[in-house]
């Protein structure tokens, strides 16, 4: 398993969305070879995290743009296996930023 960085974990801090990190945007907690997700303290990334909390995820934006509509909730819209999801920004067709929906 890799570490993230060899300064401590700041449990007190606010995650930093869209974060850069290794060459990436993230819009959302990221796992990635860790065990629980988490998000950078800075816009991009200088050793400063945290693991995320419930009220750390990225929220759905509303409304946003897909393709030819508007929507105000999450849509199944486009997606092959009937999940809702929604965007995380308001204009998903340039952004292709998303997640499934709870």
């Amino acid at each position: 398993m890799e570490t993230i960085t060899h300064l401590p974990e700041i449990k007190d801090g606010k995650c930093f969305f869209p974060f850069y990190y290794r060459n990436e945007v993230f819009y959302d907690c990221m796992k990635l070879k860790t065990k629980h997700k988490w998000c950078s303290l800075n816009e991009t990334y200088q050793g400063y995290w945290k693991y995320c909390s419930e009220e750390d995820f990225a929220k759905c934006v509303f409304p946003f743009w897909y393709r030819h509509m508007i929507y105000r909730d999450c849509t199944e819209d486009g997606d092959a296996f009937g999940k809702k999801w929604c965007s995380l920004t308001q204009h998903y067709n340039k952004d292709k930023i998303w997640k499934y929906c709870d």
